[in-house]
C-alpha cells in the first residue's frame, strides 16, 4: 500500500460511514430532483440498504474494507478474488479525499496483483463515471455494454 493509505475489513460500526460514502456518490444524481432533504435522505437509505443486501448477497466471498487515508475513514473498496478474475465489486471515496491519489494507489495494487496472479482485474463503471478516464488510463478497457453500466477488463501482461 502507498504510505498513509490502508485498508481494513468493514465493521458493524461503520455502517453510517458507509452510507455517507455510498450517500456521496449519488449527490449530484439527485441534486437534479425537486425533492426535499427528508426524501432524498429516504430514498438514498433504501438505496443503500438493498445495495448492501445485493453485495452480501452475490458477492459473499468479497473483502469489504474501509479505505483509510492515514488514519481516517476515507471509502470503501470491495473486491471479489474468483479463479481467473479479480473484480472490483465497488470503489467508492468521500469527496474530501478525492484527486488526491488515493483511488489510482489503490487500482495499481490490484493491478499489481492481476499481474503477479495472471488474473483479469474487471469493474462495472456507470457510463458517466468521472473516473472512467481513469480506468482508461489505467489499461482498462470496454468489454460490454450493459446499458447504465459498462463492464470494463484489464487483462495482465502474458507471462
Amino acid at each position: 500500500m502507498t504510505p498513509g493509505v490502508a485498508l481494513r475489513p468493514v465493521e458493524p460500526d461503520d455502517e453510517e460511514f458507509l452510507y455517507r460514502v455510498y450517500a456521496s456518490t449519488r449527490q449530484e444524481e439527485l441534486a437534479q430532483t425537486n425533492w426535499s432533504e427528508s426524501q432524498k435522505e429516504t430514498f438514498l437509505r433504501q438505496q443503500f440498504e438493498a445495495q448492501s443486501r445485493y453485495y452480501r448477497e452475490y458477492y459473499p466471498e468479497a473483502a469489504f474494507d474501509v479505505i483509510l487515508a492515514g488514519s481516517r475513514p476515507a471509502g470503501r473498496l470491495y473486491v471479489a478474488r474468483w479463479l481467473e478474475e479479480i473484480r472490483i465489486v465497488d470503489i467508492a471515496i468521500l469527496p474530501g479525499y478525492r484527486g488526491k491519489g488515493i483511488g489510482t494507489h489503490l487500482l495499481n495494487a490490484l493491478i499489481s496483483e492481476s499481474e503477479e496472479s495472471g488474473k483479469t482485474l474487471s469493474i462495472h463503471v456507470e457510463r458517466f463515471n468521472p473516473a472512467l478516464h481513469l480506468y482508461e488510463r489505467l489499461g482498462f478497457r470496454e468489454v460490454e455494454d450493459k446499458g447504465v453500466y459498462l463492464l470494463m477488463e484489464r487483462q495482465p501482461r502474458a507471462r
